[in-house]
């Protein structure tokens, strides 16, 4: 991987290329960190203090790819996660609509419109989310009630400015919807004219910014032994997830050969790879986002007035350390693996695309059976995928046990973060690794 980028940086254009995407990147680190009008930093800091690391855990999944930019309620705060959960509705739609599936197939003019279509969605998903975040701080739920918001020195959105509260509100969404859209384009740069998906290298970004002040945290409250088993600990699961990620079952495939006016076409073997981890991270995005579902029930009742069933709800359902709650993620996660792999990759459409240019799986008639068997092998390799992602996705509930409950929420070394910076990294190098190699034939030549 060090050759890899030592070859691009002697490389002038893949230079241009590394260079442009890391300004791209300090520029979304710079708005990360730029404050939208209307908020009281100092007030921000001091509920951060107070509340330390116990708000509901899927505001610190979206906190963590923001890059620790939500809770300060910044100018970028809503990250990339608007765009996310537009691409996966407008994938989860192309499905139901036949429209959407008629512009996929269409090729790069089709999928030019739903990308169009892509980012109106993330800036009605950025109005929602920023007007839902900002009527959290208001009340104090964005730090789980323990700033009191009728307190001056603890008010997030102060309100004896002179400024009518509705208009530095009105601004406050806007701008944070503004600085969506400004992440969406600095993400398409950076996929146009950089290395990488854009987009995958923002996020890879925001969590890698977090990295070494919560490692820092949990040294200084466990002390260097812990620490040390840590990070021995991480680095066994990046090994497990890079041999994951990369592992694949190949199908062969054989052309057969065609006379197409006086010219040979075909003839050829190649190979479908279907990778163990087919769904990627979104069935882990799922399950967290459908168990905040009780969280969020609770916090519309009085926390000290809470009938037997919300009790049984908030000590089983809303708390990461009980057993029901790990195996109610786990099993949520399994169950939307094989959700999206069912959805993104249809065998009987490759079945009928395979037939139409004459290739066909040796040993196995082209058509129906051919779909039957892809359906057949990929059904087989998802289980495997659906239990890896499962078992990587509740270890930070484990580490959560193993430490202190004041470390789980800030614990960035497990789940959903590592899937995401090994991926991405991963896709990254091979991307930079194909640009040289179309740049250097040496090694075919030797």
């Amino acid at each position: 991987m060090l050759s890899a980028f030592s070859s691009a940086l002697r490389t002038p254009d893949l230079r241009k290329k590394l260079l442009f995407t890391v300004a791209i990147v300090g520029i979304y680190r710079l708005g990360a960190t730029l404050p939208s009008p209307g908020v009281s930093y100092a007030n921000v800091k001091a509920c951060l203090e107070i509340a330390e690391s116990d708000t509901s855990g899927v505001l610190n999944l979206l906190n963590l790819f923001s890059g620790g930019a939500l809770l300060q309620l910044s100018v970028f705060a809503l990250g990339i996660m608007p765009y996310i959960t537009a691409s996966i509705i407008l994938q989860l739609l192309t499905v139901v609509i036949p429209r959407l599936e008629q512009l996929r197939k269409e090729g790069q003019s089709g999928q030019a419109k739903i990308t169009q279509y892509t980012r109106y969605l993330t800036l009605g998903l950025a109005v929602l989310q920023a007007s839902a975040f900002v009527a959290l701080a208001r009340t104090g739920q964005l730090f789980n009630n323990m700033c009191d918001q009728d307190d001056p020195a603890y008010q997030i959105i102060p309100e004896n400015t002179g400024i009518p509260m509705w208009l530095t509100l009105t601004i406050l969404v806007m701008t944070m919807t503004a600085g969506t859209g400004v992440v969406m384009w600095l993400g398409e740069l950076i996929t146009d004219r950089g290395v990488g998906n854009g987009m995958s290298v923002l996020i890879f970004t925001s969590i890698a910014a977090r990295l070494p002040g919560e490692g820092w945290s949990i040294k200084e409250s466990s002390g260097n032994a812990k620490f040390a088993l840590v990070i021995g600990l991480v680095l066994v699961i990046i090994a497990l997830v890079v041999f994951i990620e990369q592992a694949q079952r190949r199908i062969p495939v054989q052309y057969a050969k065609r006379m197409i006016g006086r010219r040979m076409y075909g003839g050829t073997s190649t190979y479908i790879p279907l990778k163990v981890n087919q769904a990627g991270v979104v069935p882990v995005i799922f399950a967290s986002s459908l168990l905040y579902l009780p969280q969020l029930y609770l916090q519309f009742f009085d926390q000290n007035n809470l009938k037997g069933y919300q009790i049984w709800i908030q000590n089983h359902l809303a708390d990461p350390t009980h057993w029901l709650y790990i195996a109610v993620y786990f099993l949520l996660i399994i169950f939307f693996t094989y959700f999206y792999v069912s959805i993104t990759f249809n065998p009987t459409e490759v079945a009928e695309n395979m037939k139409k240019y004459g290739g066909f799986v040796p040993g196995i008639r082209p058509g129906k059976p051919t779909a039957e068997y892809l359906d057949f092998i990929l059904s087989r390799i998802t289980l495997p995928g659906a239990l890896y992602l499962g078992l990587i996705s509740v270890l930070p509930n484990f580490f959560f046990i193993w430490l202190n409950q004041d470390q789980y929420m800030n614990f960035p070394f497990g789940g959903t973060a590592v899937l995401i910076m090994v991926g991405v990294g991963l896709e990254t190098v091979k991307q930079i690794e194909s640009q040289l190699m179309q740049r250097n034939y040496e090694g075919f030549l030797r």
